[in-house]
């Protein structure tokens, strides 16, 4: 039997592994919202969800006291029924982090009951395209780092066998972000990309200028350069530039996503598996990706991340991000510059359960 006998939650509080600024925040902590899933057969899956440090509670309360009771008899098996009555439910907080927050933490645990039943790793049970992915860092570019930190970081990564790097942007002025980047094109030289990232902290009018002053450093793609909401405000940047914009890792649904492609105001998407709800949504928005011919290359989580990029056709990249090492007992293999995906059954993540119960504040 596969009926659902058991739903809980808890709340990790885990710590920054390295100093992260933007152009509009720092990581303060990585609040991890673990849902553990058992089920009438003696398994159990264990789905998780993050915040960067604030709203961790809100979503144990909503799982706690609307969601997870609904789980009870149901049948594991029902992964998109599951999904779809959660979602339904919550429609007056839709679409909104909290709720997918808490969706994307149980839906990572039926995945992960799904996984361990048919003794299937995630990156086959989710399509099984192949079964290693490129990597990019953006461990090297963040906005507090200097140039010559920047350009060390780009070289660093270069040396790993990495397809390229992620500079975070939106210094006061131009001058200053145009510098920093030449001067890691300049060390890396042409074969080896440079992503730039503004997380949305420009207006259209001062986007188009920057992306125009970024022209010479032929850029890989420009991320979050203004409000996600702003979808008109994407477009116009997109027709006045040959910068690839990226955008997705605030974005909540899969309408949202359909809206940019629709426009044209996006050419990469960075679907991150927490915040669209799980998995189930991030592979359509991923095929809807695929029906524009365009790439996927999602956001932080690079441990659950690496399988889904490998289970499908158009994804493109992994951001190297580590923050789970310390609750899990092994790192993503990472050969020749391309990450591995785990042949493990489940989500592919070993997690040091002592380690967790420690960091456990909810």
């Amino acid at each position: 039997m596969t009926i659902i006998t058991a739903a809980t939650v808890s709340l990790v509080d885990l710590e920054v592994e390295t100093v992260r600024t933007d152009a509009v925040q720092s990581f303060v902590k990585q609040e991890t919202i673990f849902v553990a899933i058992s089920t009438s057969e003696g398994l159990e899956g264990t789905g998780y969800s993050y915040t960067i440090g604030t709203g961790g509670l809100s979503v144990v309360a909503l799982l706690r006291e609307s969601l997870l009771p609904m789980l009870l008899g149901r049948d594991s098996r029902d992964v998109e029924a599951i999904w779809r009555t959660v979602h339904d439910t919550t429609h007056a907080t839709t679409v909104g982090a909290i709720t997918s927050l808490a969706l994307a933490a149980i839906d990572t645990a039926l995945w992960d009951l799904k996984c361990l039943r048919a003794e299937q790793p995630l990156w086959r049970m989710a399509g099984g395209y192949r079964n290693s992915v490129p990597l990019y860092d953006t461990e090297g570019g963040w906005l507090q780092l200097t140039e010559d930190e920047l350009v060390a970081g780009a070289l660093k990564s270069r040396s790993n066998g990495w397809g390229g790097v992620k500079l975070k942007v939106g210094k006061p002025t131009v001058v200053e972000d145009a510098s920093r980047l030449r001067a890691v094109r300049d060390a890396v030289g042409p074969d080896f990309d440079i992503m730039v990232d503004a997380n949305q902290s420009m207006t259209s009018a001062e986007a188009i200028r920057r992306a125009a002053a970024f022209a010479d450093v032929d850029l890989t793609w420009f991320e979050e350069p203004l409000p996600a909401d702003d979808v008109s405000g994407h477009a116009r940047l997109a027709q006045s530039t040959s910068i690839p914009i990226a955008v997705g890792e605030s974005i909540y649904s899969i309408g949202q996503f359909r809206d940019y492609l629709q426009r044209d105001a996006a050419h990469v998407i960075q679907t991150d598996v927490a915040r669209i709800g799980g998995i189930t949504p991030w592979l359509k928005v991923a095929h809807m990706a695929e029906a524009f011919n365009v790439v996927v290359c999602p956001h932080f989580l690079m441990e659950i991340h690496v399988s889904l990029v490998a289970a499908i056709p158009n994804g493109r990249y992994v951001e190297y991000i580590p923050q789970l090492r310390a609750i899990t007992n092994d790192e993503i293999r990472i050969v020749d510059g391309r990450a591995l995906a785990p042949e493990t059954p489940g989500l592919g993540i070993s997690w040091n359960l002592d380690s967790i119960d420690d960091r456990r504040v909810a």
